[in-house]
């Protein structure tokens, strides 16, 4: 790996926007509970690598507002985020990359995820108390993507892998991804899953509303998790650890449906039997705590668990800044509970 000098001259314009990330000047807001400090980590948190899209004729997209906090598109990682960071509480962000390679043959697939991870380590190392990522893989090859999650938490100290919800149009339960879910478990490694949009519903998803967006994404994660558990996933590889965007989309407020599925309709619930109920993976599982509302977190905790929950602000997308205070102000919670899902969990599961 490349010094931190020789690092920050190569990759000025791949990954940061300037040297300025190193001196961020903004007052930095501590969060403490009972006294005692706390360490918060936000475990959705985007980034991109423009070197890597170029492989595949693209450009890094602008992200709405992105240019009024100084970063003309807001993924390319500069002292904005640092100072956006320190403004909102968050000590330590995940970064993940949502897959957009995942109809690239064999060689090039190779190629963007082999300088994507290992510009997310460099910029990892070059400051750790504030980054740590997760691997990019190339899922729709499974025993590759295997091989690049053991060399990105092996070889370059990523914490796990980020893959999307489906593999053009693949549910990721499917036997052929066997592979890289037994190499996930081996390692011990967080796999955080964010949705990637649902071709088959985009005509009736048009119009106002952007619903594509709100309502496709929770649904793709809906999908993508319930398969996970009827398909036997979790049964198969128990040790599995699965964190999914958003709140875990509508599957936790609606899990008692198919609890009762399984029960009123027994033979569509036995081509693999599962060995719990299915609102018992819940507490298997992991969310994010990006679902807007106090209600709506308490909620997610009385489903899954409070030890289920982490802090997620989807930066730089700006559904959010205040995510600290949501977990801060939800009601229920004991200050264990705010500690563990401020930061308390996920440091454990990122190994921070």
């Amino acid at each position: 790996m490349p010094s931190r000098r020789t690092f920050l001259k190569k990759t000025a314009a791949v990954v940061f926007t300037g040297c300025g990330l190193v001196r961020a000047q903004t007052a930095r807001r501590q969060t403490s509970l009972g006294g005692r400090r706390v360490k918060t980590v936000d475990v959705h948190a985007h980034c991109a690598v423009p070197e890597a899209m170029a492989l595949m004729g693209m450009k890094v997209p602008a992200v709405p507002g992105a240019a009024a906090r100084g970063d003309p598109s807001g993924l390319i990682i500069g002292a904005d985020r640092i100072r956006t960071m320190d403004q909102q509480g968050i000590d330590v962000e995940a970064l993940s990359i949502n897959p957009y390679w995942y109809a690239a043959e064999r060689d090039l697939a190779r190629q963007i995820i082999k300088i994507q991870n290992e510009r997310l380590a460099e910029l990892c190392a070059t400051h750790p108390d504030r980054f740590v990522a997760f691997a990019s893989v190339a899922l729709q090859h499974p025993d590759l993507a295997a091989e690049q999650l053991e060399e990105g938490v092996k070889r370059l100290g990523l914490r796990g892998a980020a893959i999307g919800g489906n593999v053009n149009g693949e549910e990721i339960s499917a036997p052929r991804f066997h592979p890289f879910w037994a190499k996930a478990e081996e390692l011990n490694a967080l796999v955080f899953i964010h949705p990637q949009g649902i071709p088959d519903l985009q005509k009736r998803l048009q119009g106002n509303g952007y619903l594509t967006n709100v309502i496709g994404n929770p649904i793709e994660t809906t999908i993508a998790l319930s398969h996970l558990i009827f398909e036997g996933i979790l049964d198969r590889f128990p040790g599995l650890k699965i964190c999914a965007a958003h709140g875990g989309g509508y599957l936790p407020s609606y899990i008692a449906r198919s609890d009762h599925g399984c029960m009123t309709f027994p033979e569509n619930c036995n081509k693999e039997p599962l060995k719990k109920h299915p609102s018992e993976y819940l507490r298997q599982l992991y969310f994010d705590s990006l679902v807007f509302s106090e209600e709506g977190l308490r909620h997610l905790m009385a489903e899954c668990g409070a030890s289920q929950i982490v802090m997620g602000t989807d930066y730089p997308y700006p559904w959010t800044s205040t995510a600290v205070d949501h977990i801060l102000n939800a009601p229920g919670l004991s200050a264990a509970d705010r500690a563990a899902i401020l930061g308390g969990t996920a440091s454990k599961l990122l190994r921070i």
